[in-house]
């Protein structure tokens, strides 16, 4: 299995590919703008059509092009129930956009719950509800990978976490989630977070001045 990362959109959001060993398929994780011709392009250069799209959580630099990624790549989106008003309704976000233009709506083909187990492309990927920067926040953790990956959205940062001042952001369910969802992980653990460089489960731990174990 390889992982791709792009870095997309206004504020340079982590966007993943994974491509399984086997067969012609890939998954996504999140959806920054530019993500449909920037992975619809590696996609094609690499033999491979896009099976699903998991969405960490749904503010809109996360799933701008998700409704391109499934209408013109046919991918079929993964997400947790609480991110349908979020994404399921034109302009739902125009209040916390950074200019006039209007997110686009797109329907949860997969509605997730904490502790879903996913099979796609015979890639196995648990998924951990992690409310706290906004509802319907979601980890997805590749459970057969040496060592463990999990992507982690907009939760928790190298030596920081996300934010908690927006709609439904919520600092203490930020903390709950983190100690017991991601601390809870092996130390070896890659954290993929939606913006900026990896880092463990074991840094984390020991150096994050935000939630300390």
């Amino acid at each position: 299995m390889k992982i791709y990362d792009f870095q997309l959109g206004p504020i340079e959001t982590n966007v993943y590919v994974i491509l399984p060993d086997s067969g012609t398929g890939a998954i996504a994780v999140d959806a920054a703008e530019g993500a449909e011709e920037q992975l619809g392009d590696f996609l094609k250069k690499n033999g491979r059509s896009l099976t699903a799209l998991l969405v960490t959580h749904a503010h809109w630099d996360h799933v701008w092009d998700a409704r391109r990624l499934r209408d013109n790549l046919g991918a079929k989106i993964y997400a947790h129930a609480d991110s349908a008003p979020f994404m399921e309704v034109d302009g739902a976000q125009d209040k916390y956009m950074f200019d006039s233009r209007r997110l686009e709506s797109a329907h949860i083909d997969m509605r997730l719950s904490d502790g879903d187990v996913l099979d796609i492309d015979g890639v196995k990927i648990k998924c951990l509800s992690v409310p706290g920067h906004m509802d319907g926040s979601m980890a997805y953790v590749l459970e057969d990978e040496s060592p463990k990956k999990a992507f982690v959205g907009d939760l928790l940062f190298e030596e920081g976490v996300g934010r908690w001042d927006l709609p439904t952001g919520d600092f203490s369910k930020l903390e709950k989630s983190i100690r017991e969802k991601i601390y809870t992980l092996p130390e070896d653990t890659v954290l993929l977070p939606g913006h900026g460089p990896f880092t463990t489960v074991g840094r984390e731990r020991s150096s994050n001045p935000y939630v300390r174990p």
